[in-house]
């Protein structure tokens, strides 16, 4: 209910007229005019919001609908505010609140509306239109443009006394009544009153409603926030928990595009150097010259290649607080990240032993690297290359290895119309198909792998070759924790034993940039 008050009342008396009307008139609402309620919700009345027609709204005592004592018999909107009368019945609780009013223990009046229309202007709420149910005689107001002018009414004499006329100046103050919650429940009655002093809670409380949600959880928000500037943040930082929304971001990638292409080979778990053993020699072939000649003579040698196990890893020292107190767990987040570098690391020596083993045949002139045929050629060239000496011939290439420069460069390939050489939607007479969110695609009928681990200064890395003859071997420990009892840490390690061993390095050429 929006109640507002009179600041001055007069009372008449009309002599020997029992039947003459007790009315009081003035002020129900101003307009434009902005209140606090008890729960700290702003409210304002637009003009027109009030209607001046249809059922008459009650007049009630302190907005208790048992205590009917009268009716509001006339309305009129004006620029200022709605203007009413209201006429007190002859009832006994009429006649008391008569005495009350002439005494000035009631000097305010209060409407009780029913918000139909209304939106929200940062934290007020203005009606726009309201269904006028009833008005209340108080005591204090929210409003105080909100007066009762005039208060006509016949005293109460003995049965052979004179009337007189009375009058009788009062200071009239709005009524505090509980306001009802308008942003939520918009159909129950709206009481503008004046906002309570606010008792900042407490943390335990502001976790609890937290945890609650719903109204409660808005409002006691809403109530913090109306009590400024008394109450701000940056004074009460006690209260205000830092709650974490979501997992921690983590913008480390732990992905292998070169491990994964070659695939991860056992390693034994004895021994610090292992041999991985390779033909070397072949057995020799050829025509007999005659019947009972001597068959071709021939030797078969296998070589015995060493590779020697190389440790990767790292550890962080984590106090004994820090785990106890944060959440999420810290440990799970160190191990998470200590996987992601490593995987990052070992893919790195990967992609080095790579360019180191691969041979450096056929050049490729910077400036045509956005000219297709210069690809076309450079790639068949190499090919061909690879098909006469690698392992004695035979073998052709699968992958091509680029760094992200030259992935790039791929990827802007067009043809003589303009047309990318490598389309999306991959037309069947297409070379391959790619786009800017594919790091691995296929082009001149070559799988492409791009590694941001490949050197990318200057012309970058282009590397063309299968996944036979490069191997990489691998033993991955995990982590380690060790508890320091002497200041109360934990030691976190992370351990794996990464080896990679070129086979063949005519089965590798790399780009010759000049």
């Amino acid at each position: 209910m929006i109640r507002f008050t009179a600041q001055s009342v007069t009372l008449d008396a009309a002599a020997g007229e029992a039947d003459t009307p007790r009315t009081i008139s003035g002020i129900a609402v101003p307009y434009g005019e902005t209140a606090t309620v008890s729960t700290g919700q702003q409210v304002r009345i637009e003009q027109g919001a009030l209607p001046v027609d249809g059922p008459a709204p009650r007049l009630l005592e302190s907005h208790d609908p048992s205590r009917i004592v009268g009716l509001v018999t006339a309305r009129e909107d004006t620029d200022a505010g709605m203007l009413f009368t209201a006429e007190i019945a002859r009832t006994a609780a009429g006649n008391d609140l008569v005495e009350l009013v002439k005494m000035g223990a009631l000097d305010s009046v209060s409407i009780g509306i029913e918000a139909l229309d209304y939106e929200m202007d940062g934290r007020t709420m203005v009606v726009k239109a309201a269904d006028w149910q009833e008005l209340s005689v108080v005591y204090q107001p929210a409003f105080a443009g909100a007066t009762i002018s005039e208060i006509a009414a016949q005293a109460e004499t003995a049965p052979d006394s004179t009337p007189e006329e009375t009058e009788v100046s009062e200071e009239i103050q709005p009524e505090v009544v509980e306001a009802a919650k308008p942003e939520t429940i918009p159909t129950q009655p709206l009481h503008a009153s004046p906002a309570k002093p606010f008792k900042l809670p407490s943390a335990a409380e502001w976790i609890s409603a937290a945890l609650i949600g719903g109204h409660d959880w808005h409002q006691m928000n809403e109530n913090i926030r109306a009590a400024a500037p008394d109450v701000t943040t940056t004074n009460n930082d006690g209260v205000l928990p830092e709650p974490i929304v979501g997992p921690v971001y983590n913008d480390y990638l732990g992905i292998r595009p070169v491990v994964d292409a070659f695939g991860i080979k056992a390693m034994p778990a004895s021994g610090k150097v292992f041999i991985r053993p390779s033909v070397s020699t072949h057995t020799s072939m050829a025509a007999q010259s005659a019947e009972l000649a001597t068959l071709q003579a021939g030797e078969f040698q296998v070589q015995e290649n060493q590779v020697t196990k190389a440790s990767y890893g790292g550890y962080v020292q984590v106090s004994e607080q820090i785990i106890d107190f944060s959440s999420p767990e810290i440990i799970n987040l160190i191990l998470e990240d200590m996987g992601r570098v490593y995987g990052q690391t070992t893919d790195n020596v990967a992609a080095d032993a790579l360019v180191a083993g691969a041979t450096s045949t056929g050049n490729f002139t910077a400036a045509d690297k956005g000219d297709p045929t210069a690809w076309l050629g450079w790639l068949y060239a190499n090919a061909a290359y690879i098909l006469e000496n690698a392992g004695n011939g035979g073998h052709l290439p699968t992958h091509l290895f680029v760094s992200a420069s030259n992935w790039e460069a791929l990827g802007k390939l067009e043809d003589s119309s303009g047309r990318p050489l490598f389309p999306q939607v991959g037309p069947m007479n297409a070379f391959g198909t790619t786009s800017p969110g594919t790091s691995n695609f296929v082009a001149f009928g070559l799988q492409v792998v791009v590694d941001t681990n490949f050197d990318n200064t200057g012309n970058g890395t282009m590397i063309l070759g299968d996944t036979v003859g490069f191997e990489i071997f691998e033993q991955t420990k995990g982590f380690l924790s060790v508890d320091n009892a002497t200041n109360r840490s934990r030691d976190i390690s992370w351990l794996g034993y990464f080896a990679t061993l070129m086979l063949d390095v005519n089965r590798y050429v790399k780009a010759n940039f000049v």
